[in-house]
């Protein structure tokens, strides 16, 4: 199906990336104790860009676009095991996720 068919234009994958981007942002912004919840924003904000890559991969009809997003879920599923990795390691030193308790890391 075509994006005339669904009545879905570039300007609305746009517009949903921009909020998804814009909620992931504030996310950041607002909620700077808990790890996991910034970790999940980054997440959102990879995928809005995500969003974007595909409606104008579709609307210019290349599909390099499309082949780029494979390329930065691989690289956001690795970043995300790595970093719940790092996660459950400072828990088991620390007992705590907090960013504050975490800002005074030593070697």
């Amino acid at each position: 199906m075509t994006a005339l068919t669904t009545g879905l234009a570039l300007g609305h994958f746009l517009a949903l990336g921009a909020a998804l981007f814009c909620i992931s942002v504030a996310g950041i912004f607002l909620n700077r104790k808990n790890v996991i919840v910034l970790l999940m924003c980054i997440e959102l904000m990879l995928l809005a860009v995500n969003i974007n890559f595909v409606a104008f991969s579709r609307h210019l009809g290349d599909a390099a676009g499309q082949v780029f997003v494979f390329f930065i879920l691989t690289v956001a599923a690795a970043e995300a095991a790595i970093g719940l990795a790092i996660l459950v390691t400072l828990f088991r030193n620390r007992r705590t996720i907090d960013v504050a308790d975490i800002d005074s890391l030593k070697g």
